[in-house]
C-alpha cells in the first residue's frame, strides 16, 4: 500500500489539472452534462495521461498542497482563456438583440446557468455545432494532454512574465474585435432601417411606427443574418482557432516559455 502512495499522488495531481479543466472551458462545461459524465471522463482521461506523463513519484507533504493548488488554478485558467475567447459570441449577441428590441427576451445559458441573449445562444448553438462538426472537441482535449509539456508537474507558473499583461491585452482585444465582426452587418443594417422609421414617422405622423417598426426591423435582421451566414461560420472557424492557439500561448507563457 505504501508503494502505492507515490504513484496515486501523481494520479490525483493530474486529476485535478483536469477536472479544473472541465470546469471553465467550453462544451465540457456546459450544466446540461450531468456531473456523473463530467467525472468520469475527468477519471478516464487522468488515468489515460497518467501513463504517458515522465514524472517521478511524489510524497504526501506540505510542497504537495501547493502543488495540488497549483494544477487546480492551472486548469481553471486554460479552460476560463477558452471561454473568454468563446465570449465573443455572447457579446455579439447582445448587440444584435439590442437593435432588435429581443434585448428583453432572454434564455438560460446552458454553459452558466444565467440569462443570455436570445440571438447569442442561437450563435452560441451555432458555433457548438461547428466546434462538434471539425472535432474541436478533441483539440480542446489535446490543449490539456500537451500543457504538460508547456508547464511540467513539479513546476510552479510563472505569473512575472513581461509578456503576460499584453497577451491579455491581446486577447481581450481580439474577442471585442471578432463580436463587432460578426455584429456589424446587422446593427448596420438596423441603424439604416431606424433611420428610414425616423422619417417616416416624421412624414407621415399618423402611423403608429412603434407598431410597424417592430416586425419591420425583427425581418429585416433574420434576412440580413440569414445573407451573411457563411460570413458568421468564417469567422466563428476563426474564433475558435484564436481559442486553440490562445490556451496554447498561455500555456507557453505561464511555463515561462
Amino acid at each position: 500500500m505504501n508503494e502505492l502512495i507515490p504513484h496515486l499522488t501523481v494520479f490525483l495531481l493530474v486529476l485535478v489539472r483536469v477536472s479544473a479543466f472541465f470546469v471553465t472551458v467550453p462544451f465540457f462545461s456546459y450544466r446540461t452534462i450531468s456531473p456523473q459524465v463530467k467525472i468520469t471522463l475527468a477519471l478516464v482521461l487522468a488515468w489515460m495521461m497518467y501513463y504517458t506523463i515522465d514524472v517521478e513519484p511524489l510524497v504526501f507533504n506540505d510542497e504537495y498542497i501547493l502543488l495540488v493548488m497549483k494544477e487546480a488554478l492551472v486548469g481553471l485558467l486554460l479552460g476560463l482563456m477558452g471561454y473568454i475567447i468563446m465570449s465573443a459570441i455572447q457579446i455579439a449577441g447582445s448587440f444584435i438583440d439590442f437593435q432588435m428590441g429581443f434585448a428583453i427576451a432572454n434564455i438560460i445559458d446552458p454553459q452558466t446557468g444565467a440569462q443570455s441573449p436570445l440571438i447569442g445562444q442561437f450563435f452560441n448553438m451555432l458555433a457548438l455545432l461547428f466546434l462538434l462538426a471539425i472535432d474541436g472537441h478533441h483539440m480542446i482535449l489535446n490543449g490539456i494532454y500537451y500543457s504538460y509539456q508547456f508547464l511540467p508537474m513539479d513546476q510552479f507558473p510563472s505569473f512575472a512574465s513581461e509578456s503576460l499583461p499584453k497577451f491579455i491585452m491581446t486577447t481581450f482585444t481580439a474577442v471585442f474585435a471578432i463580436a463587432f465582426q460578426m455584429a456589424a452587418p446587422v446593427v448596420a443594417t438596423l441603424f439604416l432601417v431606424d433611420l428610414a422609421l425616423g422619417i417616416t414617422a416624421k412624414t407621415v405622423p399618423q402611423l403608429n411606427i412603434f407598431v410597424v417598426g417592430f416586425p419591420i426591423k425583427i425581418g429585416v435582421s433574420f434576412l440580413v443574418m440569414f445573407t451573411m451566414m457563411a460570413v458568421m461560420i468564417q469567422v466563428i472557424q476563426k474564433l475558435i482557432t484564436i481559442m486553440i492557439y490562445g490556451i496554447r500561448d498561455l500555456m507557453a507563457i505561464l511555463g515561462g516559455g
